[in-house]
This record gives structure tokens, sequence and C-alpha cells, in this order.
């Protein structure tokens, strides 16, 4: 499928919609949704468009019965499988699916399964959703007729225009499979319209021409009915595409969704971060202030970790060179090629990092920032040292003898291994954003630092100035 105009131009075509219309239709079409939300999440960043829900970071049978019998709605489970390899990311769903499925039917609750995925459409798809569509068809006499596929994402500028998925920055329109994400060295692809992906990530099983795509003119034109009668029609797995430029345009999409499942359809979700805000009918809130972040730790420094290498977080990290009064620190993390190396090199960027930290001093440490590429066809072990390399910036903070005031985490990968690994972190709650799409988390009491403000920090969101913003608010 070929994009044949201006998407801008398009949008202004279109009918204006009324907000305040639409959000008293999504609040009559809410009123009798009780259906318990799952959000399996690829990395922590999922988190961030909400607030006030749980993060659990397992998936064991107790934490799950917990998020099911907890009073809101809607919970996450981070898996972090952006970092797995196929197989792994195979068994953990496995594990997920069954679990949710039998607790779901010992307790006699409705509910919606979503794999909450990046919105530059990096990751393991389709392996997820299949996975949990099979694994929850074999347990149960359920049939998953469809998949809806939804990746806008407004704060990092991911709008879906006639299919066609956009990175809109600076005014700038960029068909997804055009940006430097497409080239991504695991999880690369090359279409823009999702159609086309869905064809090209299924390897032609699941064909461009035979998705159902909800258009953002009938979104626009209020086509509730005509949308329901859409996805009542989907069968046999079949991919609903969904076109979205605004938080409205989804909840008028939710409000048919909602008369489908009320009518008995079955769907998984493959989303970006705002589709889980929408159907958990989590309102916005105000960007956090410095007074609701940083308290009881003001005598000790900050700490910021830097793992994601997409351009964007090495821009941001440049701005960030220019406060003054913060201490860098560079990890060289291609020494994780040579083993005594490595460990001598973590030692001492734990060693530096603690005794600035302790002695008052907000400290930076990043990795290198030319990418470790290994050649062609080394894209698997590439990924393995990736992980070696997380796991030692990792132990880094784990071992940190001194108390940071804060934490803050660049980059997906990054921001999970340090909360789970390093924090202990088993539970926490999401305070809110301390700036459009990044999530705060606040640390609960078995975590190294109970009550910690950890703030995750996707790698390819914000201006090149929005580390250096948030930075400079909190320190």
């Amino acid at each position: 499928m070929i994009e044949t105009h201006n998407p801008e131009s398009y949008i202004k075509s279109l009918p204006v919609q009324n907000e305040e219309e639409w959000e008293n239709a999504f609040k009559d079409a809410y009123a009798d949704f009780q259906h318990k939300i799952v959000v399996l999440d690829d990395d922590p960043t999922g988190v961030q468009t909400v607030h006030g829900v749980t993060v659990f970071t397992d998936w064991e049978e107790a934490t799950i019965r917990k998020g099911f019998e907890e009073d809101g709605q809607i919970f996450f489970i981070l898996t972090n499988s952006r970092a797995f390899r196929a197989k792994k990311t195979e068994e953990v769903h496995r594990r997920i699916a069954a679990r949710v499925e039998q607790i779901a039917q010992e307790n006699n609750t409705p509910y919606l399964l979503i794999s909450r995925g990046d919105s530059t459409l990096r990751g393991h798809y389709p392996l997820e959703t299949e996975v949990l569509k099979n694994e929850l068809e074999r347990r149960s006499e359920r049939r998953i007729d469809g998949e809806v596929i939804l990746p806008y994402f407004k704060e990092g500028g991911r709008l879906t225009v006639e299919g066609v998925h956009y990175i809109v920055s600076d005014g700038s329109w960029t068909p997804v499979g055009e940006s430097e994400f497409a080239g991504d060295r695991t999880f690369g692809f090359s279409a823009s319209h999702l159609g086309d992906y869905v064809e090209e990530m299924t390897d032609g099983a699941y064909k461009a021409e035979d998705v159902t795509h909800v258009t953002l003119a009938s979104i626009r034109q209020g086509e509730i009915e005509a949308i329901t009668d859409q996805l009542m029609k989907v069968d046999h797995f079949g991919k609903v595409i969904v076109d979205a430029v605004t938080e409205t345009d989804v909840k008028v999409f939710t409000i048919a969704l909602i008369q489908a499942l009320q009518s008995g359809k079955e769907f998984l979700y493959r989303t970006a971060a705002t589709f889980t805000k929408i159907v958990g009918n989590i309102h916005s809130k105000p960007l956090l202030t410095k007074e609701e972040l940083v308290h009881d730790r003001s005598e000790q420094g900050g700490l910021v970790v830097v793992g994601s290498h997409v351009q964007k977080t090495t821009d941001q990290l440049e701005q960030l060179k220019t406060i003054s009064g913060l201490h860098f620190i560079e990890f060289n993390s291609h020494l994780v090629l040579e083993p005594k190396a490595f460990r001598e090199e973590v030692e001492r960027v734990r060693r530096e990092a603690d005794e600035k930290v302790e002695e008052g001093t907000s400290t930076v440490i990043y990795t290198r920032r030319d990418r470790l590429e290994l050649g062609d066809g080394q894209e698997e072990k590439e990924l393995m040292l990736s992980v070696q390399i997380s796991e030692a910036v990792t132990a880094i903070v784990r071992q940190l003898k001194s108390s940071p005031k804060y934490i803050i985490a660049k980059g997906g990968i990054t921001s999970s291994d340090v909360g789970t690994n390093g924090l202990g972190v088993k539970q926490a709650t999401v305070k809110g954003q301390v700036a459009p799409g990044v999530p705060v988390w606040e640390t609960s009491e078995e975590s190294k630092y109970p009550h910690l403000p950890y703030i995750i920090f996707p790698g390819n969101v914000g201006t090149i100035h929005t580390l250096k913003e948030v930075v400079a608010l909190i320190d």
C-alpha cells in the first residue's frame, strides 16, 4: 500500500471533534464495562500515560492473583520481553496466559489481555500475541476473533493516518518504515502502512488486503455503529488496524470496541501506551513537580544511567552535559568482549559513582555511544551482549553503598534491569509523569531504596532538551 496524500492536509479536511461530547459518550459506554485489564509490558515505558496503577515485575501465580484482587481495574506486568530471545519470550507468555486464564476462571472475571509494545513497532511481533492466543484457546472454550493493532502514542508523536504510521517531530512527518527504528538490528522491518507491516511480520500469513482498517474518516464522522459492525465481522484472529491522531480518536474507537465486546467478540491487543490509558479509563493529570518527587534524600546526589543508543538519547545526553555541577562517567561497554577487563571496568564505574553520589554530586553513567556491531548474521549474539552490558549496569546500581535522592534510567532494557535487578522492585505504583511520556515509579518497601522516585525515561521520547530539563527540575 502506498501513501497518496499529505497527512496534515487530510486531517484538516475531516470534521472537527467535539471532545466534551465524546468524553460524555465514552463515560456512558464505560459505565457497564467491568473487565479486568491486564497489560503485559515488554519494557517499563508502557506506563508512560497512566498514574495510580500497580506495576508488578514478576508473573508468579500469587502476583497475578494479587492484580486481579486489587481494587483498580488495570494492572501491569513488566515482562521486559524486548530483551529476550524468541524462545524465552514464548515460554514467558505461555506461562502468563495460563495463569491469567486460570485465575479469571476461578473468579469468574472477564478480562482484556494487552500486549503493550513499542510505538515504533519494534519487538517480538507477532510471536507474543500468537502465543497468548494459542494458550488461551487451549485452556478454555474461548475463541479469539481478532487482534487490535493501535500504536498511536501522542507524547512521542506516533500518529496513524490512512493506515500509515508516522513519527512526527519538529513538524516533520516520517513514515515509520523510513525511520532509524525500522533499521533495528534485532527487530527491524520495512513497512510503514500497518497492513503491510502485518503482512511483512507474519511472512504473508495475514495479507494486507485482508486487514480490517478503522479509518480516521470513520472515527471523525462518529460512525460508532459502522465501526462496531467492522469489529463484529472479524474472525480467525483477523487483524484490526486503527487510525488515530488524538486521544479522542482512541476514545471513539473504544466505544465501538466495548459494544463489540458486550456482544460477545473476543480480541487480543498489540498497542502502544495510549490505548492502555483510554481503555483503563485513566484521566490525565498535571506533570509531577519537584516537591512530589524529591524529599528525604536531598543531601545525596542523584544518579542518571543512560543505556539507550537511539540518536535521540545521544543528542539528549550531549545537552545534559551542558549542566554544570554534574559528574559524567563513560562506561566502556565494548569491553564486554574481554571478560577480565569488563569486570574491572564495572568496578571502576561503581566506585567512582559511589564516591560522587555520597559527596552530594549528581552523577551520570553512560555507555559508549557507538553501537557494538559484530556483522551480518550476528544479531542474536549482539542482543546477548547487550543484555550482559545491561546486567553490568544493573550490578553497578545494586552494589551502590550510597543512597541517591533520585534515579533516572534512560532506555527500555536499561530501565527494566535497573528497576527489577538493581533496585529489587517487585511492585511499584506509577506516580505519574515528570515530562510527557516519561513515567515515574514510587518503589515499594521491599526495594533497595523504598519510596525512591524512579524515573523511567524512554530512549525515543522527548526533544533533545527533555532529559536536561528533567534533571534540572529535580536535582
